[in-house]
């Protein structure tokens, strides 16, 4: 991205950052009107990222249980894997554990034509890892001083970089978990370090607030997602994510059917297709 444009996707990313008063939740036909053109414009993104070679890089950090899956769903869910590539990496391993610390999460960066989004990233050591005690004292500081120079020199190679924070209140939060302890379908999502979260609330905000005085750059900004309504969370993350892209419609040949060839000699076999059984 050259320097106008990186300008411009800042501009835009300041401007909108700014916390706005409670609204009454969305009504579903409303939420899905919004979330319809949404995807429309997340798909016209997609041929502009193949056909300029841009690289994005997007980072969802937060709060547990403060929506950022959701959000990620929404945004992928109608596009291609092979241009939103999704990056959800597991505890490390031993010998990533002895590798240098950003080198598990370089692999992973984009090509050209590609978005790459973390859920979760290299902020794992700001946050669950100092707070969990999983690196030292020498090792949180060295991430701190050294992170902001890591993430300056992605954008100067050309990659957009952009960053989430999703915030929940402590009310949204112990509803939520609640809500997966009593949901069979939710129970999954619920870990023994979520609920350690839930105890350590106060020690998760020292730490957010400490990564934010060390990481909140002018070249590589955090925006805050209010995010106790998980629709309008939603639809203001991928509004505001459009908006610091500066795509255009790129030219495309225009879709033609074609016609089904003739069955000439095609016979259907005499065998049955096993078909599952309809139950509904």
């Amino acid at each position: 991205m050259d320097e106008k444009r990186k300008n411009k996707s800042h501009d835009v990313q300041d401007d909108q950052c700014e916390p706005s008063a409670p609204r009454p939740k969305l009504k579903r036909k409303e939420y899905e009107g919004e979330i319809a053109k949404l995807h429309a414009e997340l798909v016209k993104l997609q041929f502009w990222v193949k056909h300029v070679g841009a690289r994005i890089v997007v980072v969802f950090e937060g709060k547990d249980a403060a929506g950022k899956g959701g959000v990620i769903k929404r945004i992928t869910e109608r596009v291609s894997p092979r241009v939103f590539r999704v990056v959800a990496l597991p505890a490390p391993s031993e010998r990533e554990r002895s590798q240098i610390y950003f080198q598990r999460y370089f692999q992973h960066l984009p090509a050209a034509g590609e978005v790459v989004i973390f859920d979760r990233s290299w902020y794992n050591r700001a946050g669950v890892e100092r707070v969990m005690g999983f690196c030292t004292d020498e090792e949180y500081e060295r991430f701190l001083r050294v992170c902001p120079a890591w993430e300056r020199d992605l954008i100067e190679a050309g990659i957009t970089l952009i960053k989430y924070w999703f915030e929940i209140s402590q009310e949204a939060q112990t509803r939520r978990f609640s809500e997966r302890i009593n949901d069979p379908r939710k129970i999954w999502k619920l870990s023994p370090m979520d609920l350690e979260s839930h105890r350590r609330w106060y020690d998760y905000a020292r730490a957010r607030d400490a990564m934010f005085a060390a990481t909140d750059t002018t070249e590589s900004p955090w925006c805050v997602v209010d995010a106790d309504d998980k629709r309008r969370a939603r639809l203001n993350c991928i509004a505001h994510f459009l908006s610091l892209i500066p795509y255009e419609d790129t030219p495309r040949q225009k879709v033609t059917l074609p016609s089904r060839e003739k069955a000439k000699d095609y016979q259907k076999p005499d065998h049955l297709f096993r078909f599952v059984p309809e139950k509904y």
